[in-house]
C-alpha cells in the first residue's frame, strides 16, 4: 500500500525556490545562446545583441505575467460563470475555499464537450478556475469537488504562479531563438568569414534549436510532478478518493481531443490530447497511474 506523506509549506517553499531556479536557468541559457550568437556575427555586436535580448526578454516576461489571468482566459474564450446557471459550480468552488481556508477564486466557464479545468492566477488572493461546459454536465458533486479541489490545491500550492512563470520564460528563450534563425535570412550569416565563421554558425544554430526544447522539458516534467501533488490535495480536502477516480475514469473513456493553444496545455486538469506521444513530451503523468495511487490512499 502506498503512504502518501505531504508537507504543503514545504511545497509551496519548493515551488518558490524552483521558480527563481528556473528563471536563473532560463536566463543562463539565453546569455549563453546571446553569447554565441554574438560570436557568430561579429564580436562588436555582443553587447547590442545581449541588451536588446534582455530588454526584449524581462519585457515579455513582465508584460505576459501581470496579465496572465486575461491572456488564458482569452486563448480559450472562457466566460464568467452565472451565479444562477452554474450553481453547482459556485457551490463546489465556495466548499473546497472553506476547505483549503483560502479566498473564493473567480469562477470560469469554457464551452467543450470534455471533461477539463485549469487555476490560474499570480497568487491565491487573484486567483481563476476555469472548467469546462462538458464537466458540468457529466460530473455528480463529488467529482465536481474533487475536481475542484485538485485546482483549489493548485493554488494552495502556488503551483499557479510556478507554472505561469514556466509558461513565460519558455516563450521569452523560443522568441528569442527565433529571432536568430528568422534572422539569418536577412543575410546576418555573413557578418563572420572563414571556417571558424561557419562553426560558430552551425553551433549558434544549433543552441538556438535545442535551448526551446531544453526549456520546454523542463516545463512538462515539472508539471507532470505537480499533477500528483494535486490529486492528493483534492483528496486531503474532500475527504473522497472515489469523486477524483470517477473524474478520471470518465475523462479515460473521452475519445475526443480538446484544442487549446499549446501555452495553456499543461495547465489543465488532463493531458488535453487523446493520442499525444508519451514519455518526456506528456503534459500530464498517464491517468492509469493518477488512478492506482488514488485508490491506494
Amino acid at each position: 500500500m502506498i503512504k502518501t506523506k505531504i508537507s504543503f509549506h514545504d511545497q509551496i517553499a519548493r515551488n518558490k525556490r524552483n521558480s527563481i531556479l528556473l528563471i536563473i536557468i532560463v536566463f543562463v541559457v539565453m546569455i549563453i545562446l546571446g553569447y554565441v550568437i554574438s560570436l557568430a556575427f561579429s564580436p562588436d555586436y555582443f553587447f547590442f545583441i545581449m541588451i536588446l535580448a534582455i530588454i526584449i526578454s524581462l519585457s515579455y516576461i513582465l508584460i505576459t505575467f501581470y496579465n496572465s489571468e486575461k491572456i488564458a482566459l482569452a486563448s480559450v474564450n472562457a466566460k464568467q460563470a452565472d451565479p444562477i446557471l452554474h450553481r453547482q459550480f459556485y457551490n463546489a468552488v465556495e466548499n473546497m475555499s472553506i476547505a483549503s481556508g483560502m479566498p473564493m477564486p473567480k469562477v470560469y466557464v469554457m464551452e467543450s464537450e470534455n471533461i477539463n479545468a485549469f487555476a490560474t492566477g499570480r497568487n491565491p488572493q487573484r486567483s481563476i478556475i476555469c472548467v469546462t461546459s462538458g464537466a458540468l454536465k457529466k460530473l455528480n458533486n463529488q467529482e465536481l469537488e474533487g475536481l475542484i479541489g485538485h485546482e483549489m490545491t493548485h493554488i494552495v500550492n502556488y503551483d499557479i504562479k510556478f507554472v505561469t512563470l514556466v509558461a513565460v520564460v519558455v516563450g521569452a528563450v523560443a522568441i528569442f531563438s527565433q529571432m536568430f534563425l528568422r534572422s539569418l535570412w536577412l543575410g546576418g550569416s555573413r557578418g563572420r568569414k572563414g571556417s571558424g565563421g561557419a562553426l560558430l554558425f552551425i553551433i549558434a544554430i544549433a543552441l538556438a534549436i535545442i535551448a526551446p526544447i531544453i526549456v520546454k522539458l523542463v516545463q512538462l516534467a515539472i508539471s507532470r510532478k505537480r499533477e500528483f501533488m494535486a490529486d492528493a490535495g483534492a483528496v486531503k480536502l474532500t475527504r473522497y478518493p472515489p469523486g477524483l477516480i470517477g473524474v478520471l475514469t470518465k475523462i479515460k473513456k473521452e475519445t475526443k481531443s480538446m484544442k487549446v493553444p499549446d501555452a495553456v496545455a499543461p495547465m489543465f486538469f488532463s493531458d488535453i490530447a487523446k493520442k499525444r506521444m508519451a514519455g518526456l513530451f506528456m503534459t500530464h503523468p498517464p491517468i492509469n497511474d493518477r488512478i492506482r495511487i488514488l485508490k491506494a490512499m
